[in-house]
C-alpha cells in the first residue's frame, strides 16, 4: 500500500518503522504542492505528517496513514487520518495537550498537530486503538462535513471496486455508496462510472437518481449501489438501494434501526427502484457501508463515538469491522438540524 501516486481516493502508508516518516512527509509536501496550499502551510503540514507517523511507530499496534487531498467550498487543502489498534488513550483531550507523554518524551506530537491542523478531530478507546483525522488548508478553513467515508482496497489490490460521492443538488444533501461487482480494476471501474453519474444527476429524489446511475452504467460489469438524501429539517431521510448495501440511522440512544434496500445490481437487468422514507431527527447518524464491512458493529460498544466527526466515527467502523478479503467502505452522514 506504499508509494502509489496520490488520487482524491489517496494514498495508505502502513507505518511499522520510523523510516516511513520521511515517505509521509515527502509525500505530504508533494501533495501540498499540487494543491497550492502555498510554503507556509506545506510546512505546517510537514510537521503534521511528522508527528503523526512518529505517534504510530511510539504507541501504535497496525498502525497506518491515509493521506488524500480534500476540496471543500471553492478550496483544496490536504487531509491524513491515522489508524491503529492500540493501545488507546482514556483522555484524548488531556494527551492533545502539551507536556502529556506516555514515552519519556517532552510530550509535544499531538498538541504540535493540533497547534498546525486547521481541523482536527479524534477518538480513543483504551484497548481499541486511536483514530486522530487533521485537516491542513491554505487559509481559513471550510466549515466541517456534514459527510465522511473512506474506502480501503482488498488486501493485494491497488485499487478498490468501493467508492463513494457527497453532492449537493439544488439544496438536496445526498450521499453514494457504490460496490462495483468483484474486485479489481473492472470493479473500480463500475464504481467510477456510478460515482460520475451521481455527480451528474438531474437532482431529484434517491430513486430517480438510481434510476439514472442504473442506466449510466449499462457498459459496466455493474455494482450494488445505495442513495440517500437527509432532510434533518424535516425530520426525515430518502432512501434508496439496489444489492447488498448495508445502511442504518442511528438515533441518539445508539440504536439501530435497519434501511431497506431491494434486490437488484446497477447496470444489468431491469430491477425495481423504490425509495423509502425514515425518520432522522437532531442527532441522528446516517451509516451506510458495502459488504466488505462485517453488520455486527454497535455503536454502544463505542462510548462517545456518536459525538465525533463523520469521518472519524467511519475510520473507527472500518479498522474493527472490516474484512481484509474484501474491499470495504464506510460512510457517515449527521443530521445538522
Amino acid at each position: 500500500m506504499n508509494g502509489d501516486p496520490v488520487t482524491d481516493s489517496g494514498i495508505w502508508f502502513r507505518v511499522e518503522a520510523g523510516s516511513t516518516a520521511s515517505a509521509v512527509r515527502r509525500a505530504a509536501e508533494h501533495l501540498g504542492e499540487q494543491v497550492q496550499l502555498g510554503q507556509p502551510r506545506i510546512a505546517d503540514l510537514a510537521i503534521v505528517a511528522a508527528e503523526l507517523t512518529s505517534n504510530l511507530v511510539k504507541h501504535a499496534d497496525e498502525g497506518v496513514l491515509l493521506l488524500r487531498p480534500v476540496r471543500r467550498a471553492g478550496q483544496a487543502g490536504v487531509e491524513l487520518l491515522a489508524i491503529d489498534s492500540g493501545p488507546g488513550m482514556a483522555d484524548l483531550s488531556v494527551s492533545s495537550q502539551d507536556g502529556h507523554s506516555t514515552t519519556g518524551t517532552l510530550g509535544i506530537g499531538l498538541g504540535a498537530i493540533v497547534r498546525q491542523a486547521s481541523w482536527f478531530d479524534g477518538y480513543s478507546l483504551p484497548g481499541r486503538g486511536t483514530v486522530l483525522a487533521v485537516q491542513v488548508w491554505p487559509a481559513e478553513p471550510a466549515q466541517p462535513s456534514w459527510a465522511g467515508a473512506l474506502t480501503r482496497p482488498l488486501t493485494g489490490e491497488t485499487v478498490s471496486g468501493d467508492g463513494y460521492a457527497v453532492r449537493i443538488a439544488d439544496g438536496r444533501h445526498q450521499v453514494l455508496v457504490s460496490d462495483g461487482l468483484g474486485h479489481g480494476p473492472l470493479a473500480a471501474a463500475a464504481t467510477e462510472a456510478a460515482v460520475t453519474a451521481f455527480r451528474d444527476a438531474p437532482a431529484g429524489p434517491p430513486q430517480a437518481v438510481v434510476s439514472h446511475l442504473h442506466r449510466a452504467m449499462s457498459y459496466t460489469r455493474g455494482a450494488a449501489l445505495a442513495v440517500a438524501e437527509l432532510a434533518p429539517e424535516a425530520g426525515v431521510l430518502h432512501y434508496a438501494g439496489l444489492g447488498n448495501i448495508a445502511a442504518v440511522v442511528i438515533e441518539g440512544d445508539g440504536q439501530r434501526r435497519g434501511l431497506v434496500s431491494l434486490p437488484g445490481i446497477a447496470g444489468h437487468q431491469r430491477p425495481t427502484v423504490r425509495g423509502y422514507d425514515y425518520s432522522f431527527g437532531p442527532g441522528a447518524r446516517l451509516v451506510m457501508h458495502s459488504d466488505g464491512v462485517v453488520d455486527r458493529w454497535r455503536l454502544t460498544d463505542y462510548p462517545g463515538l456518536i459525538e465525533r466527526s463523520p469521518l472519524v466515527m467511519a475510520a473507527t467502523l472500518l479498522r474493527d469491522a472490516g474484512v481484509r478479503r474484501d474491499d470495504a467502505c464506510v460512510l457517515v452522514a449527521r443530521s445538522w438540524a
